[in-house]
């Protein structure tokens, strides 16, 4: 794997869905080749597409360096891997068979040079969630994806704004909300904290990470009186949480914590299902926010905003969540590299005594 100081970091790109807006983003990112200063691009895609949408955008700086194998990128060049030779044609806005046969194809590829380390971290553009369903894809996402290429039971998806800064993970990921309070347990959601807390030190190194935990019913239960799964199963996993020396505290009311701006005393923040977090994080975010999935002996990353059917092909696609991806998924390699002492012992780190927590504030002393 690269030192992460010469050659340039390998960042490994998936076009998506090649009828969504993941064509755009691409030209629109490295129309100018400047951007190869700072690290280097590889494309997994149709060049059938990126030609389409360089035509019909008027994207003629645009140029890559068509390579077989990752063994074979060049720094200073835009690098692409042709991954869908049989596709036959691009239709603009329209998820169809051969458009998720083609992100598919892509990802697959990526993800097995991403696993033999010819790359050094992989950015996922947005795929079509239905069409991209075949016998060896059968998952909600990519997340899960790439869980299953590990076996990896415990990962996190952790929604990542820096500038904040904001940093929200789910404690259920893509499940139906009829299914939520049954998926939880004080085990399953002291996982989630504990891979957050792992990941804030390692991936954001950040010395003492403060962790947050929402309630998973309205007011956090009302002792009781609105459902009893934040006394009996959310409380008890951050009791566990700080018995082993992690700076939690919760569990909060959703509202009133994103309300009253208590979010900005946290670094990382777990709610309990899909929309309860991701709903605050892509208003206060504005769609500039980033998927990070965490957990993982790998670095995956993607802008949090899906295909864009509705606007393929308008040019007027916003590439700054995928430009933001990028961005995070090297800083994440190289503070990786830096803080591997930490990962090489666990993390046997602990939290000096003096730290004091209070229900409505924190005073690190």
């Amino acid at each position: 794997m690269n030192t992460g100081t010469n050659p340039k970091i390998k960042v490994g790109i998936t076009m998506g869905d090649v009828n969504g807006i993941g064509p755009e983003l691409i030209l629109k990112t490295f129309e100018d080749l400047a951007i190869t200063n700072l690290f280097t691009p590889v494309i997994f895609g149709s060049g059938k597409a990126l030609y389409f949408f360089k035509q019909q955008l008027g994207y003629s700086k645009f140029n890559y360096k068509g390579i077989q194998d990752a063994n074979q990128i060049q720094d200073g060049r835009i690098n692409f891997i042709e991954c869908s030779h049989k596709l036959e044609k691009v239709k603009m806005g329209i998820p169809t068979e051969e458009s998720g046969e083609a992100a598919y194809l892509a990802l697959k590829k990526a993800a097995q040079q991403l696993l033999e380390e010819k790359i050094d971290v992989l950015v996922t553009l947005p795929i079509n969630k239905k069409n991209i369903q075949n016998s060896e894809f059968q998952f909600p996402g990519h997340t899960e994806y790439f869980a299953s290429l590990f076996g990896q039971e415990q990962y996190l998806m952790f929604m990542v704004h820096e500038d904040l800064p904001l940093r929200v993970a789910v404690a259920t990921g893509h499940i139906p909300i009829s299914k939520v309070s049954q998926s939880l347990s004080i085990e399953k959601i002291y996982e989630k904290i504990q891979i957050m807390d792992l990941s804030l030190k390692i991936d954001f190194s950040i010395e003492r990470p403060k962790i947050a935990v929402l309630g998973l019913n309205p007011h956090a239960g009302d002792d009781g009186l609105i459902g009893n799964e934040d006394q009996n199963i959310i409380l008890p996993a951050i009791q566990k949480a700080l018995d082993n020396q992690m700076i939690v505290m919760g569990p909060y009311s959703a509202d009133g914590f994103f309300a009253k701006g208590m979010w900005k005393k946290f670094d990382g923040i777990l709610a309990m299902y899909h929309d309860q977090g991701l709903i605050p994080f892509k208003t206060l975010s504005q769609m500039d926010g980033v998927n990070f999935t965490t957990g993982l002996p790998i670095i995956r990353t993607s802008p949090d905003h899906g295909p864009a059917f509705d606007i393929a092909g308008k040019n007027i696609a916003d590439a700054t969540s995928f430009k933001n991806a990028i961005y995070l998924a090297i800083d994440v390699f190289k503070r990786r590299l830096e803080n591997i002492h930490l990962i090489e012992n666990k993390l046997q780190t602990v939290v000096p005594k003096e730290t004091q927590l209070d229900d409505e504030k924190i005073v690190l002393e």
